[in-house]
């Protein structure tokens, strides 16, 4: 690890004045650091910020999550439970209990690819973290690597959970920074790799996420997350399907679909929404679905499996989801 200059923020006007890079459960920066992938020069402690962006609240507008509630906290919220049970699963899923304990919400979306070009540094040819170098992973190991979203400089995967339940409930994110406060779409946080691999958020310079807001959706408790992996704990998703579905008996009034462990970003499944509406939720709608979700897919040898995997994941969860007693 290289040195850095050490700072803690009182307050979100203090933590965004220093800049720097912010560190709060630091279960990916520290990881990094040590790696020597990230070299921050200063580093900003926003802890003490949980006083005003670490509570969770739920009301008729909907729910609150503060930045730096801890995943474990939002994991078995009785409101996030009940409410929005694929914000839940989402976390219950990730990680393991003690990383759960120690992330934050905040830090969870903005977590770096697990690709293995990016955090060793003693391969070269890595867009993301020497941009214009090359990209390794197109010739050679992919097998987790994406086939949603990428491009011919990058297709490292989105390893997150938690940001698939987000952008699937069309949540919003509140962002402090040095021009004030500004509050956008989670659809429009991280950015596909393109040409410049190495930009993946809308975030500008010294700009902090402070909370995450969801829409009051009474239809939401209709909802799950289903995520395929290796194994059944710590590890990350070689496939999974955020679901949220408002139906009228059987039939599709609307659907909310994300796709992880398959893209390059928190991934929508617009296509495969579109097809479901208005139609009976049955075997065959689901896989109909499950088709226009990966119809643009594109694979690179050892992740020829993705497409297919992911497709069965999205039926699965489909007609999951169907099945739930709300």
């Amino acid at each position: 690890m290289r040195p850095f200059t050490y700072q803690r923020a009182s307050d979100a006007a203090d933590a965004v004045k220093a800049g720097g890079q912010y560190l709060a459960g630091g279960t990916t920066l520290l990881d990094l650091m040590k790696l020597d992938v990230m070299r921050p020069e200063l580093v900003v402690d926003i802890n003490d910020l949980s006083r005003e962006f670490g509570d969770i609240q739920y009301g008729a507008q909907g729910l609150r999550l503060g930045a730096l509630v801890h995943m474990a906290e939002a994991a078995h919220q009785p409101d996030v439970v009940k409410n929005y049970p694929v914000i839940a699963q989402s976390l219950q899923l990730a990680a393991s209990a003690q990383l759960r304990n120690m992330a934050t919400l905040g830090g969870n979306v903005l977590q770096r690819t697990r690709c293995t070009y990016f955090r060793d540094t003693s391969w070269s040819h890595c867009n993301k973290r020497a941009p214009g170098s090359g990209c390794a992973a197109l010739e050679g190991v992919n097998r987790k690597h994406a086939v949603l979203g990428t491009s011919q400089n990058c297709i490292a995967t989105y390893a997150g959970d938690f940001g698939q339940a987000l952008i699937a409930l069309d949540a919003n994110v509140e962002i402090a920074g040095p021009a004030g406060v500004r509050r956008i779409a989670f659809s429009d946080l991280h950015v596909a790799p393109g040409d410049n691999p190495a930009i993946e958020t809308t975030l500008q310079l010294g700009e902090l996420i402070t909370a995450f807001t969801v829409p009051a959706l009474p239809f939401a408790r209709r909802s799950l997350y289903l995520k395929i992996r290796d194994r059944q704990s710590y590890e990350f998703a070689l496939a999974s399907a955020a679901v949220v579905l408002d139906l009228d008996g059987t039939t599709v009034r609307q659907a909310r679909i994300a796709l992880g462990g398959v893209s390059t970003k928190p991934w929508r499944a617009r296509e495969a929404e579109e097809r479901l509406r208005g139609k009976a939720l049955d075997m065959g709608s689901a896989r109909a679905a499950a088709e226009a979700a990966f119809a643009s897919a594109t694979t690179h040898g050892q992740n020829d499996f993705k497409p297919e995997l992911g497709r069965r994941t999205l039926v699965r969860a489909l007609l999951a989801a169907k099945a739930l007693e709300v």
